[in-house]
This record gives C-alpha cells, structure tokens and sequence, in this order.
C-alpha cells in the first residue's frame, strides 16, 4: 500500500479570494478527485482549523493499493485539472509518498 500526503500553503486574495476561502474551494476540487481510479483506498481532504496549529492550509491524506495506483492517478484528467485550477491559489507545496 501507497500513502500519498500532500499539503498546500495558499495566497491570500489570489483569484481575488481570501485564503481560508480558496482553502475551501480547494477541498472541493480534491473532493471532486475521491473514486477517481481503481485502487484508490482513502482520499480525504482536510482544512485546517482556526485554532488549531498547522503549518499549512490544505492537507490530503489517501492510501492506493500500489504504486500503479497512484501512477494512474496521478495521469487522471481530473488530477490534471486539480493542479491548473491550484497553481495560481499555492504559495508552497509539501508531498510525501511512502509504502507500507
């Protein structure tokens, strides 16, 4: 098994949005990735919480069965789009895959 993470820092007032708005929209748009391929195990994205320390403002934790997988997700058209539509909304990118 394959787990990916990955976490967003985001720009305040990009797309003319506040950050903890464009955190949302970014959920939604990693929502809209969940059952995109076979093997796809967990895929959840989480905002971070006013109150609650995070050194980012978006994390995704998913699991794949195997590294092709994650592969095919990573190819997907939806992935692919994910990351048009959050290039302009990120300051900084952190991602961690490992095999369990």
């Amino acid at each position: 098994m394959i787990r990916h993470i990955v976490m967003w820092s985001l720009k305040e007032g990009a797309d003319g949005f506040t950050k903890p708005e464009n955190a949302l929209r970014l959920k939604a748009w990693l929502d809209e990735c969940r059952d995109a391929v076979p093997g796809m195990l967990r895929f959840e994205a989480i905002v971070a919480h006013e109150g609650l320390e995070s050194t980012c403002d978006v994390m995704l934790y998913s699991e794949f069965t195997s590294r092709a997988a994650l592969d095919a997700y990573n190819a997907h058209p939806k992935h692919e789009r994910l990351k048009a539509r959050v290039a302009p909304l990120r300051d900084g990118r952190h991602s961690f895959d490992y095999e369990i």
